[in-house]
């Protein structure tokens, strides 16, 4: 519409439902499920049954849940997981070791995505622990990411503070940035320290 290949009045007349689908990232719980199913997959396309030992299991949705996994192709990407594993198992066995294996070629595949600044959820992972994150809105998950972003690369608390609050500080009688910022922080149990570069 906005580029003019589209007229508004025809998008009007169709768009009558839009769907959030949340990626992999965002359903820890389908992780388990669809390790056993990919793990069933390989087994009737390679005619062998293979399985994971009980801390190899464990490692690996330790991984898979954790705010590490980008999981940037979704569903691919743990499929192609399992079935690289799978592949390798050593006598069917799948081990810990070619779970670190695999973790570590997970980890370097999504490294450019992983390493992304002005990811709000993995600014937000890295101060606050993954229930809280998931306890927030998102109107404060956004402004949360963006305000620990400009603290992340600012000097010092008063520094950030008036980055953040530049276009209001003429306007207010009381000029204490730091202290505004340091109060903001509380709301969500964090504090400069944690914070500061």
């Amino acid at each position: 519409v906005s580029s003019g290949k589209f007229r508004e009045d025809l998008l009007a007349r169709i768009n009558l439902w839009t769907f959030a689908l949340p990626g992999l990232r965002e359903r820890a719980e389908d992780i388990e499920p669809n390790l056993d199913y990919e793990l069933e997959q390989h087994a009737a396309r390679a005619g062998r049954k293979v399985s994971m030992n009980r801390d190899a299991r464990a490692a690996f949705l330790r991984f898979a849940t954790s705010s590490a996994a980008a999981w940037t192709a979704n569903f691919r990407d743990l499929a192609a997981a399992v079935e690289r594993m799978a592949t390798l198992a050593p006598g069917g066995r799948i081990n810990e070791a070619l779970v670190r294996e695999e973790i570590g070629r997970l980890e370097r595949s999504w490294a450019p995505a992983a390493a992304r600044d002005d990811d709000d959820d993995a600014v937000l992972a890295r101060h606050l622990p993954r229930e809280q994150v998931e306890g927030l809105d998102r109107f404060d998950k956004v402004q949360l990411a963006d305000v620990l972003r400009v603290c992340e690369r600012a000097r010092s608390l008063s520094d950030a503070g008036r980055a953040l609050f530049a276009a209001s500080r003429d306007r207010r009688k009381v000029k204490n940035d730091a202290d505004r910022l340091r109060k903001y922080l509380a709301k969500f149990e964090l504090e400069w320290r944690q914070i500061a570069p």
